[in-house]
């Protein structure tokens, strides 16, 4: 019987929880970052855009959106 042979991942990126904010990271890239700007709202960076939302869970989503986009779109003017 043959031994099953371990199948390497691809690596994914995991947020980790910081001081007023999370970041994204892939490794030890940083991808991107959500932080507490006041009570109830939240700026994030990523791939060369910004934004503010009212809830955590929507700046990780933008978050997300703008790091899969910015792998998928070539760059305009390189």
């Amino acid at each position: 019987m043959r031994a099953k042979r371990a199948r390497r991942s691809k690596a994914r990126p995991i947020w980790e929880r910081g001081y007023r904010g999370h970041v994204y990271w892939l490794g030890k890239q940083k991808l991107g970052k959500v932080t507490l700007v006041e009570r109830g709202r939240y700026d994030w960076e990523a791939a060369g855009r910004i934004g503010r939302c009212d809830t955590l869970d929507k700046a990780r989503a933008a978050v997300e959106l703008a790091v899969a986009v910015s792998d998928r779109q070539l760059p305009l003017f390189e």
